[in-house]
């Protein structure tokens, strides 16, 4: 733990217009994986657009490591159905972090945005931002491997109290 270099928050929004995959409707929950790290949601019954509004937490030791995000149907008597996946970086969020500067901006100011395209999962450009005193990135990802869906979330970095700044 001692290469750790903070922790990062990712607020799992929603998820929306996902795959069905029961009769009408879907049983949704999202994995998240970094190197060795998974974390799960709640599942939420009978929705395409689930509203989890959960708060994952990754420690980082690696920024270069890609996040994965996969979306599974929940079966009680068969395998998880597979809803799709997106992976994106954070590579861009923490060269945000390094560039400081942070000091006297205004609350919502915009401090780089993150370009829809082939190699990020991006549904739509990404706006890295200072809100409330902290550095947020809001994504819409596009979900892979499947005929549709998109899942929202946040990142936001939390500094460990005595780790050196990045």
């Amino acid at each position: 733990m001692e290469n750790m270099l903070g922790l990062l928050r990712i607020h799992i929004q929603r998820g929306v217009n996902l795959a069905v995959r029961d009769m009408r409707s879907s049983d949704p929950y999202l994995i998240v994986k970094m190197g060795k790290q998974k974390l799960k949601t709640r599942v939420v019954k009978k929705s395409v657009n689930p509203e989890w509004n959960e708060q994952l937490t990754l420690s980082i030791a690696d920024p270069n490591l890609p996040i994965l995000v996969s979306v599974y149907d929940k079966d009680t008597f068969s395998f998880d159905d597979p809803m799709g996946d997106a992976e994106f970086e954070i590579s861009p969020f923490v060269k945000a972090l390094k560039g400081g500067g942070l000091h006297g901006l205004q609350d919502g100011a915009i401090i780089t945005k993150v370009q829809a395209n082939k190699q990020n999962c991006l549904a739509e450009e990404s706006s890295i931002l200072y809100s409330k005193g902290k550095l947020v990135q809001n994504m819409v990802l596009r979900l892979r491997n499947v005929e549709c869906g998109e899942v929202e979330l946040q990142l936001q970095w939390i500094d460990l109290p005595s780790s050196k700044r990045l």
